[in-house]
């Protein structure tokens, strides 16, 4: 008996059609529209339609095709991208597109020379957590004035271990950061930091603190943004999917909207084509298998 038979005697049988429905995960729109003459994938096609509408408003408006289709197969729903693109567009679904930030890169003609020991290498890194991590700088724009977020991510996990705001542009903002990462991660061998060749990142300042955390400094070339592409595209996802969306009257607005974004989404659910659809958390785990 498929569920749509099972529906049907449940009603003909005087219990609940609602309640069936939720039961077996089917919405009740479709089992009617079944019901009364469609074909049989019209009806899947509704259904389905139900289950990518539950994705999309779970991504908070924010997926597309590709990563519908993978929460799906996650959820135990087998589909392709192009019917689910197509059902997506014919439900008037989109996703967000990346735009091109600007960049914040005040290099230091004086700064020591450091050494890029990433070389562009920012795939997932299977050998573990807390032994690469990148970071940079971004502006968010408020009533207030600007407010600078710095942050510290895993390369292997893309997490987002360490991150910190403030009004100002001077090294305590990445140095917070890196403090924090270190407080929260407790690394337990050598870790390599890696940055832009911004002065806030060469400063002596960072590269003592650097050395208290047992963290080896690592900087790209000046104005190469492929040598920090990691950071630059966690910058690209962030204001694409939450800080361009609406305006932000104070800075302690825009500060609590990124903290329950990194820390209750991004981080725990936001699926990553890169680490095979899944969250940060969840590669973790994979990891630690």
């Amino acid at each position: 008996m498929n569920v749509h038979s099972f529906i049907e005697a449940e009603e003909q049988a005087g219990h609940s059609v609602t309640r069936a429905c939720e039961l077996l995960k089917v919405s009740r729109a479709a089992y009617y529209a079944r019901r009364s003459g469609p074909s049989a994938r019209t009806c899947d096609d509704a259904e389905l339609t139900e289950k990518i509408r539950a994705v999309h408003a779970r991504s908070r408006g924010t997926y597309g095709s590709p990563r519908v289709k993978a929460a799906l197969n996650r959820d135990g729903t087998v589909c392709g991208r192009r019917r689910v693109a197509r059902l997506m567009q014919q439900a008037d679904l989109t996703g967000i597109t990346r735009r091109r930030r600007q960049r914040t890169t005040i290099p230091d003609p004086k700064a020591a020379i450091r050494p890029d020991l990433v070389l562009r290498d920012f795939q997932p890194n299977p050998a573990g957590a807390d032994t690469l991590w990148c970071g940079d700088i971004t502006y968010i724009p408020t009533d207030e004035g600007w407010l600078y977020l710095a942050t510290v991510i895993d390369i292997a996990t893309r997490r987002v271990v360490g991150w910190a705001t403030a009004d100002h542009l001077r090294t305590s903002l990445v140095a917070d950061a890196l403090t924090t990462a270190c407080r929260t991660r407790r690394p337990t061998q050598h870790v390599v930091f890696h940055s832009d060749r911004g002065c806030q990142y060469t400063s002596r300042e960072l590269a003592s603190l650097a050395g208290q955390l047992n963290v080896r400094l690592s900087v790209g070339r000046t104005g190469q943004c492929w040598d920090n592409a990691l950071a630059e595209s966690f910058f690209s996802t962030l204001k694409n999917e939450l800080l361009s969306r609406q305006s932000w009257p104070t800075r302690a607005a825009a500060h609590t909207a990124i903290f329950e974004w990194i820390e209750s989404w991004y981080n725990l659910y936001r699926l990553h084509s890169s680490l095979g659809y899944r969250s940060p958390a969840d590669y973790e785990t994979t990891l630690a298998a």
